[in-house]
């Protein structure tokens, strides 16, 4: 159990962190170093797909955890309701991000790149823009999942440990 539960906190700590260091740390560095769209978009693309891999095996230790938590039967690691409404609302998210909204946008991207005509690659770029809006936003949701279900564990421990009434 105990190596279980740190896998979880593990998978959440690349899940929260991870979110934290693109948004907060690796997206401004890279615009505000490669000095160029093309070159710091095309760099954001591969750094997300990446993450995106570090979502999925999250997702899956976590999964696995809570699966193994129930099968044990243990009532100290009963899962709750919120527990699973929130993993599943970050495992949506990141499905709906992984599978459509990233791969739409770096199709975008590509075809800004790729246009010629100034018009032409304007438009690209509107396009590709009206799409990440949506998407920097459903990220943030995303991260404030990890953090929330990251409350929900500390505050089962705490019960656990007889620490809360």
């Amino acid at each position: 159990m105990i190596c279980c539960l740190t896998l979880e906190w593990l998978a959440l700590g690349v899940w929260v962190g991870g979110g934290l260091v693109l948004i907060g740390a690796v997206i401004p560095a890279v615009f505000n170093t490669f000095g160029g769209q093309e070159l710091g978009g095309l760099f954001m693309t591969r750094a997300f797909e990446g993450f995106h891999r570090f979502m999925i095996g999250a997702l899956v230790v976590l999964w696995v955890a809570l699966w193994y938590r129930r099968w044990s039967g243990d009532p100290a690691m009963a899962i709750g309701l919120g527990e699973m409404i929130v993993l599943a609302g970050m495992a949506v998210i990141a499905g709906l991000i992984i599978v459509w909204l990233h791969p739409t946008a770096a199709a975008l991207q590509a075809q800004a790149f790729a246009a010629h005509e100034e018009t032409a690659k304007k438009e690209a770029f509107e396009a590709l823009f009206r799409t990440l809006k949506p998407i920097r936003w459903i990220y943030m949701v995303d991260l404030v999942l990890g953090v929330l279900l990251i409350g929900i564990k500390a505050k089962r421990s705490l019960h656990r440990d007889g620490t809360l009434a």
